[in-house]
């Protein structure tokens, strides 16, 4: 059989296996509109790690005898008395900036009820903007496009996974990061509900760090996890190659497609043969680096569940598909755009473990159904978020921040607050 590398090339240099989105089109915008160019907002900023927890044992032990404050509590434009008034709502906000990022960095998030104001992509701007949260490219830029809510290029907003041929795919709970980047905090914003379901699913990284089994806290921090982002299920012919030379085959081909993809991403991608399909097809895995699943968050020192297993894991994507049904995949960036996860050593973790690290985030995961106009502000190292199944139309955004105005006076403050004992 042959094998052409140039189309395979193209691929991997449009970025497209990395897309959790397919590019949209929009319509056409007025030449006023056009002609307005926005500045780019800076790239996502670097994930913090924080220090290396030399007891993780200990101090989950010591966290879950440390009263938790509410997590995510919700403002109400009612019961503000505020209602129906989107200048007294733009009012409030300025006026209470520094309180709602105190909040949100206690609480993990806040929810925003019942607000006129961030019912157009213009008023939610003036929304984060009054609370002065400093806006991010989205942390997939550099592997991918996601499509923003107006259509323009370098628009902050950004729109959340709409798509009907994704309704039955249930969001698994997850920190945005991708590869060496993550932002510090994020809103999600509602323009339209669906007509079912389509809830915003939360949870708090730390009660999900004090709820895990303390044996698996251990083993998952000390080995660390690794993620693979893409399989390539292209390479079945290599097997009908003559056995003296399947070997080299593999080798040239494995170093042409991870200098492909290395010289697209900003972090460091290791490309690993295996086999995938009903048929064994051979491919080509592609797993980024190791990492903590535990932080230390960057603002509070609190430490806090910082790990994708529940959107990544394999094994559990497949388990809601047999209640969801299979999501509809409409081009083959959405079939190799597959992940999983592993021990930091590529060991496999146990489907004993997925189930439990599944149970403990189902039981901390609180379902949103948010209406127009609503807003959950939330901190990206603190909170996991996700999305329910639905049906009809949903028309979500969500803007990245890299962090707000007053952060640096804030840390001392609510570090003293959150101090844990150990």
């Amino acid at each position: 059989m042959k094998f052409s590398i140039i189309p395979f090339s193209l691929l991997l240099a449009s970025g497209a296996a990395f897309a959790p989105v397919q590019q949209q089109r929009h319509p056409r915008h007025s030449a006023l509109s056009m002609a307005e160019t926005l500045e780019a907002p800076p790239m996502a900023p670097l994930t913090q790690w924080g220090d290396k927890i030399s007891n993780i044992r200990q101090l989950q032990q010591a966290m879950r005898q440390t009263p938790l404050p509410e997590f995510a509590p919700e403002v109400s434009a009612q019961d503000l008395g505020i209602a129906g008034d989107a200048a007294a709502q733009l009012q409030y906000f300025q006026e209470n900036a520094m309180e709602l990022k105190k909040k949100m960095q206690l609480h993990g998030a806040l929810v925003f009820r019942d607000f006129e104001l961030m019912k157009s992509q213009d008023g939610f701007q003036q929304f984060y903007q009054a609370v002065g949260m400093k806006t991010c490219l989205d942390p997939l830029h550099s592997v991918s496009a996601r499509p923003t809510v107006d259509g323009q290029k370098n628009s902050p907003v950004y729109e959340a996974v709409n798509k009907e041929s994704r309704k039955n795919f249930f969001i698994g709970m997850h920190n945005e990061f991708v590869g060496t980047r993550a932002p510090r905090a994020a809103a999600f914003v509602c323009f339209k509900a669906a007509e079912t379901g389509g809830e915003f699913i939360i949870a708090d990284g730390r009660r999900m760090f004090c709820d895990l089994d303390a044996d698996l806290v251990e083993e998952l921090y000390n080995r660390e996890i690794r993620y693979s982002v893409m399989e390539l299920p292209f390479f079945g012919w290599i097997d009908n190659l003559p056995g003296p030379i399947q070997e080299p085959a593999m080798g040239v081909v494995r170093g042409i497609v991870s200098a492909a993809i290395n010289a697209k991403v900003d972090f460091d991608v290791e490309m690993l043969w295996g086999a995938g399909g009903y048929d064994n097809t051979k491919m080509l895995q592609a797993r980024a680096p190791s990492q903590p699943p535990i932080v230390v968050h960057p603002t509070t020192n609190e430490p806090t569940w910082f790990c994708n297993v529940h959107s990544h894991s394999s094994k559990l994507r497949k388990d809601r598909e047999s209640i969801y049904g299979a999501e509809r995949f409409e081009d083959g960036a959405s079939q190799i755009n597959k992940s999983d996860m592993f021990f930091g050593d590529d060991g496999q973790i146990s489907d004993e473990q997925l189930k439990h690290m599944d149970e403990v985030t189902l039981k901390n995961a609180r379902f949103v159904k948010m209406r127009e106009g609503d807003v959950v502000l939330l901190d990206n190292y603190k909170t996991m978020h996700g999305r329910n199944v639905f049906d009809g139309t949903r028309k979500h955004g969500v803007a990245w921040f890299e962090g707000w105005e007053g952060e640096e006076e804030m840390k001392a403050e609510l570090q003293e607050k959150m101090a844990i004992t150990a």
